[in-house]
């Protein structure tokens, strides 16, 4: 569903991706584990189509990220942020539903209402809480409001950006179980950005090891532990030990 060849991009004299080499299969949940700094997120964004990769190139569903209709392009995604990003001063109904109030995927408001109460369900949350602003929902329901927009529109492919950050250890095991939940069910492709190994453990089929500008291992998630790579063994043990330099 997503392939990656040779993709290069830097910002100045910062070589951020060296020659990212990467394949995801259609229907599966790949996980890309790195320091911070490594050139996860500028990865994901240069599929996205946000940031233009400097040489290489990247493919969705067959077809060049570069070319075709932007709209039919972006429709294929559905993205949870890191922070939230919901929007303060909408209602949760609309944050869930922004997609479908705007745009090429433009629905009824009352249609949309629907759609969102059914992805709150099916995210854990109550229908009362659709009336509700961002502010007065705790850091966990807000991150549940997140995956439901992400989910709203049925998109192929879901980007998951550090999905746990700032969340205690059983929520961040709720919304671990409730990604790979909601993957499979809709046969979803997933590519996650993350540093917690519980959610690596508990969302990927895959994993790639992103370090100094390329993937310097992928494989099965049932094989990292026994990887042989010495970049994986350091990340995942979290030793200071090894090729990773510590920064000071």
């Amino acid at each position: 569903m997503i392939r990656m060849e040779n993709v290069h991009k830097a910002f100045g004299d910062n070589h951020v991706l060296r020659g990212v080499n990467l394949e995801i299969p259609k229907g599966t949940s790949m996980v890309i584990i790195g320091g911070s700094g490594t050139g996860k997120s500028v990865a994901l964004k240069c599929v996205l189509g946000l940031i233009k990769p400097d040489s290489g190139k990247i493919y969705v569903d067959g077809q060049d990220a570069a070319t075709g209709n932007r709209d039919a392009f972006l429709a294929k995604f559905g993205m949870l942020f890191q922070g939230g990003a919901l929007f303060d001063s909408l209602p949760i109904w609309q944050n869930v539903a922004f997609r479908l109030l705007r745009g090429p995927l433009k629905r009824p408001a009352d249609y949309a209402r629907e759609i969102a109460i059914d992805k709150l369900r099916r995210v854990g949350l109550r229908a009362n809480v659709a009336d509700l602003y961002p502010s007065e929902l705790s850091g966990g329901m807000q991150k549940r409001v997140g995956l439901a927009r992400a989910i709203a529109a049925d998109p192929e492919i879901i980007f998951f950006d550090e999905p746990t950050t700032g969340l205690d250890p059983i929520m961040s095991g709720v919304i671990n179980d409730l990604i790979r939940e909601i993957v499979t069910e809709m046969g979803a492709t997933a590519m996650t950005i993350t540093h917690d190994m519980s959610s690596v453990r508990a969302i990927a089929d895959n994993v790639a090891m992103l370090h100094d500008g390329v993937i310097q291992w992928t494989g099965p998630v049932s094989q990292l532990d026994s990887s042989g790579d010495p970049y994986v063994e350091q990340f995942i043990s979290g030793s200071a030990e090894g090729p990773i330099e510590a920064v000071r």
